[in-house]
């Protein structure tokens, strides 16, 4: 996999995380646990994506 490749792959799933995030906080029944679980990965991920764009 090249490097080009990862980097959109992370982007992918940071955007998909960030569509599941905004959804979870309008529905009154999402656990903030969940919520912040979720946020955490997404943080993960765009510092994941700032180090290679980086390098």
């Amino acid at each position: 996999m090249t490097v080009a490749s990862h980097l959109q792959e992370l982007r992918r799933k940071h955007e998909m995380l960030s569509v599941q995030v905004e959804e979870a906080q309008r529905s009154p029944g999402t656990d903030d646990l969940q919520i912040a679980e979720m946020k955490k990965q997404k943080l993960k991920l765009k510092e994941e994506i700032t180090r290679l764009t980086q390098a």
